[in-house]
């Protein structure tokens, strides 16, 4: 490994609450990876510690008196892009927030510990401040118009079937404008807090012409639906049936790493096989590989998103290297090839 490989990502913690920040200070200086080289309590301070030092990732109050996070978001992601991870109660409100900042340009979204001390926790948020320091910054793309996205017709009976993590949001905001408003309903499994989820379900069915919700059990799938998986401690799956693609709730075995999950979806889906087209999005780990593997033997069609447009390449990387997937694409291609392999198993993308 070179010595930059081994070198700390260092961090600067902006936050208008004293205490928060020594938390985080404690918690951040705890794991080797991360060193704290600054604190700020508010976005005037903030901006001379980025002025004057070299930071790899910053930690973003969202609520702060005066220029609050998404301002100083929007700013500093205008003159100069960094890794953020914005730091957000877990409220209506600061759901919202959340949202918006992650439309904004921020890496990942966490939600402030209501609780003391808690090493799963601690060590969870260290493994995304240390992913989001690993990323190149990148300022959300324009969405493409929506009156020329129809498709023409598409196969009876498809399902679109989606999984996304860290940096999911801003990637969806992109692929879902360019999808057919008349297509294959769609599913998706976006790793969040449910408040976050519900605010980004939301704010994409008052900006999509498609019907965009939260997945509920026994609901019928139409046309131009968009479900994402609730966060309700139960996995979201589905199922072919004579009325349609119907969602089905099922309570997890165990004690598996995500709740809903990528591969249990997937795997769901594999059942229809051909009728199923699946992609795998920007996110941190695995999820999802092990169900491209179980679509791709049932004669599914798997895409996934390439590095180069990826916020964190790690799930797309774990599905690729599976030999399942059909092809690698960059995010600004990848609903247009959504669409093309909708109107035809032999479609090329």
């Amino acid at each position: 490994m070179t010595g930059r490989a081994l070198r700390p990502k260092s961090v600067a913690i902006v936050d208008d609450s004293r205490t928060m920040r020594a938390w985080l200070r404690l918690v951040l200086e705890a794991d080797p990876r991360l060193h704290v080289v600054a604190e700020a309590g508010d976005a005037l301070a903030a901006r001379e510690v980025v002025k004057s030092m070299p930071v790899d990732v910053l930690t973003l109050d969202v609520a702060m008196p005066g220029m609050d996070g998404l301002e100083f978001l929007d700013r500093l992601m205008r003159a100069r892009p960094m890794p953020v991870v914005m730091m957000s109660s877990l409220t209506s409100r600061g759901s919202d927030a959340a949202i918006r900042a992650l439309s904004l340009g921020a890496v990942d979204c966490m939600v402030k510990p209501a609780r003391g001390f808690d090493a799963d926790l601690a060590r969870d948020i260290c493994d995304r401040v240390v992913a989001a320091a690993r990323t190149q910054p990148r300022i959300s793309r324009p969405r493409q118009p929506l009156g020329a996205m129809t498709t023409g017709g598409h196969r009876a009976g498809a399902l679109i079937v989606i999984g996304a993590s860290t940096g999911g949001v801003a990637a969806l905001e992109t692929v879902l404008p360019q999808l057919d408003p008349k297509g294959p309903p769609v599913v998706i499994v976006q790793h969040m807090p449910g408040n976050f989820l519900e605010s980004f379900s939301k704010r994409l069915n008052r900006d999509l012409p498609q019907s965009v919700g939260l997945a509920a059990d026994g609901a019928v799938l139409q046309d131009g639906d968009i479900m994402l998986a609730p966060s309700d401690g139960a996995h979201t799956e589905v199922v072919q049936t004579t009325r349609g693609w119907v969602i089905r709730h099922r309570p997890p075995r165990g004690k598996p790493l995500h709740v809903p999950s990528v591969d249990a979806l997937f795997s769901s889906a594999a059942r229809a096989g051909g009728d199923v087209i699946a992609a795998v999005l920007t996110g941190l780990g695995r999820d999802g590989a092990k169900g491209v593997v179980e679509l791709a033997q049932s004669g599914a069609i798997a895409l996934t998103q390439d590095e180069g447009s990826s916020v964190v390449y790690g799930m797309p990387r774990a599905a690729f290297e599976t030999g399942a997937v059909r092809a690698q694409v960059p995010l600004d291609k990848m609903g247009a090839a959504l669409r093309a392999s909708c109107i035809g198993k032999r479609a090329r993308c």
